[in-house]
């Protein structure tokens, strides 16, 4: 997972106000529902000692936000009087949160992400397409494309010498069009980086379509007849779902890809005392977390990313001379984004043996890396 958009929270010193509030509003008490919940997040930030120009901050995101269809939650991350961050969630948090620490508390927004994937969706006729594309920072983009042969576009059959130019000249507008839409779904698909290309629609357009995309996106493509226009009564979710799952199966290789990755380094990266030294030296290229939020671990931080250690002896070595607790995940983070290291959250499950619940996937490994004869 990219970091880079947790920069701003990072950019200046906190401490900072953390909040995390189911925002949906699909029913009809739901508003005064959730102004009173959002009240009663501001008090508790209030009584952790956030002042009063950083709650008011929040307070005019939240009540001033765009509202969403459906259930939706919203994160947002202010320090001194301005809100540095705020981000959508695709489904409510667990739970409404509000925490006011030195460092923001980045995890559960993390942690519900989830490996991002990169995608473009193509539902194709035979008169052009609707092009849907999703970045990795989540930013969505639509093209409409129409094809400009729109005549014949059906193999009539009217008899006679005719007929069978009537045939060709459908079958040129056909693959004419469906040259078009090829075209702009492959000028989305860099745009975007998509790392998949699902194709959908009528099936002779489709097939086409995806016979035109250039050469590099073909091992990428998935096919299906999911949300054809052509269909009566076609359900769109049925499309949503089969993106959805083209998009999963991405991201479990990127899952399976990291750990195979960390499996081959045998004896060094895992484990909290060697990821904290790792991130120490710039060494960590992606972190393995199992997220775990009723964790009270904790570590030591100063001022800069790579300040970070198990014990505050460790940071007074380091000459801080001001060191501070806080907790484990919060300082692991604030030394990626620092480092420029990404991260791949797992679920237990998915990591039964890690140490610690956190390993890393080294950029490299000399004499000094711990567990390669060294402490």
């Amino acid at each position: 997972m990219d970091l880079s958009f947790l920069r701003p929270i990072y950019a200046s010193p906190g401490p900072w106000a953390s909040v995390y509030l189911d925002a949906s509003r699909d029913t009809q008490d739901s508003r005064p529902a959730l102004n009173l919940r959002w009240r009663a997040l501001c008090e508790r930030l209030v009584q952790q000692g956030a002042d009063e120009r950083t709650v008011g901050a929040l307070d005019a995101v939240v009540r001033g936000h765009d509202p969403l269809p459906g259930d939706y939650g919203l994160a947002a991350f202010a320090a001194r009087g301005r809100v540095a961050l705020t981000e959508y969630m695709s489904a409510p948090p667990v739970r409404d949160l509000a925490v006011y620490a030195p460092l923001a508390h980045a995890m559960p927004l993390l942690a519900q992400r989830g490996a991002q994937v990169a995608w473009v969706r193509v539902l194709a006729s035979r008169t052009g397409a609707d092009v849907d594309g999703v970045s990795l920072g989540g930013f969505a983009r639509h093209v409409q494309v129409r094809g400009g042969h729109q005549f014949p576009i059906r193999r009539v059959q009217p008899g006679g010498w005719s007929q069978s130019r009537f045939q060709r000249e459908a079958l040129t507008a056909w693959k004419r069009n469906a040259g078009d839409a090829a075209a702009a779904t492959a000028d989305l698909a860099d745009r975007v980086g998509a790392e998949v290309v699902v194709v959908a629609g009528d099936g002779h357009a489709r097939s086409m379509l995806a016979g035109q995309l250039p050469e590099r996106w073909q091992d990428r493509i998935v096919q299906t007849d999911a949300g054809s226009r052509a269909v009566s009564g076609s359900d769109p979710q049925a499309l949503d779902d089969v993106t959805a799952q083209a998009v999963a199966e991405v991201a479990v290789q990127h899952t399976r890809s990291t750990l195979d990755r960390y499996g081959v380094q045998e004896d060094v990266g895992g484990g909290l005392d060697a990821v904290v030294t790792a991130l120490q030296r710039g060494q960590v290229d992606t972190m393995l977390i199992v997220d775990d939020p009723s964790s009270t671990q904790q570590l030591w931080v100063g001022p800069e990313p790579t300040e970070i250690a198990t014990s505050a002896e460790q940071l007074s070595e380091m000459s801080v001379t001001a060191p501070q607790s806080v907790r484990a995940d919060a300082a692991l983070l604030r030394a990626l984004v620092g480092t420029d290291a990404g991260l791949t959250v797992l679920a237990p499950e998915e990591a039964p043996e890690l140490d610690d619940g956190v390993g890393a996937v080294l950029r490299y490994v000399d004499a000094g890396t711990p567990g390669r004869g060294h402490p």
